[in-house]
């Protein structure tokens, strides 16, 4: 396995690849690689010819006072767990790479980009579509893989790419989670002992929503309230936001009918986790 560090590097091994016949695959990330991340490997490693891992922490989807600067990095522990995942390349280029001093260029989202995680991080979707794009552009995946705990960007990233007609089958891997069932996030490893069992409200809500469901409950606004009162259990917990959504739109939903996104954004102290879970009738 080799590691990349420059734009022209990666372009150039794509191409060498390109000229062979051979598929891409592309498994986007920010590193502090988990078992999230693994799944998302293996599905490229199995459906792909050559498979690349992005490890890049974007500046431009953090906002002020957000933890860009906290945020794990560790390439060589990254390199290891890739390599043993059967990756041919970790792309691991620097903010300036990416973003050259002349760099002026974005790509924004309308609608879809300012409920649930936009509401309450502005401009974070701008940035996860702009670098989205250029590591499109860069690598030339056939496919990319994205894990389904960020609902919302998987939804944003498919709806870029139909909208801008770009040249990638997008595919989404199931939500990661922990024995005791926390879904798997780099952001987990921010969390104190006493928080990290506290963080546990945000998988019995899910569970706790998934039952109701199950059970026949299609009103939106019961939903909500069933979770809140989960999440409000527990001390450490601040909500954010707990909503049903329309899977495609992002837009609130009053009844789940063939589809629906259930989706929350907790505080667990000051580490700010998501989670959710995905209904369609007939599943």
């Amino acid at each position: 396995m080799e590691i990349v560090e420059t734009v022209c590097a990666m372009k150039a091994q794509v191409a060498a690849w390109k000229a062979e016949g051979l598929t891409v695959g592309l498994v986007p990330t920010m590193g502090s690689l988990h078992a999230g991340h693994e799944s998302l490997m293996d599905a490229a490693r199995a459906a792909c010819d050559r498979v690349v891992v992005s490890v890049f922490v974007n500046p431009i989807q953090f906002g002020p006072g957000e933890d860009f600067d906290a945020y794990p990095r560790d390439i060589e522990r990254d390199g290891a767990i890739a390599a043993a995942h059967g990756v041919d390349v970790v792309f691991h280029p620097t903010a300036e790479e990416m973003y050259p001093p002349a760099h002026n260029t974005y790509v924004v989202m309308e609608t879809l980009t300012d409920a649930l995680c936009g509401a309450s991080r502005p401009g974070h979707f701008r940035g996860v579509c702009t670098v989205v794009t250029k590591l499109f552009n860069i690598v030339r995946p056939d496919q990319a893989f994205f894990g389904q705990k960020d609902a919302q960007q998987l939804a944003i990233i498919k709806r870029m790419v139909a909208d801008l007609n770009m040249n990638v089958t997008v595919v989404g891997c199931p939500i990661v989670r922990e024995e005791d069932g926390l879904a798997k996030s780099s952001r987990n490893a921010y969390l104190s002992p006493e928080e990290r069992q506290a963080a546990l409200v945000l998988s019995r809500a899910i569970r706790a929503g998934e039952a109701a469901v199950a059970a026949g409950e299609r009103d939106g606004t019961t939903l909500r309230r069933l979770m809140t009162a989960v999440i409000e259990e527990e001390p450490l917990a601040r909500i954010d936001y707990i909503e049903v959504v329309d899977g495609l739109t992002m837009r609130p939903v009053e009844a789940i009918g063939e589809t629906a996104l259930v989706a929350m954004a907790v505080y667990i102290g000051r580490t700010r986790l998501i989670d959710n879970f995905l209904y369609e009738a007939g599943e």
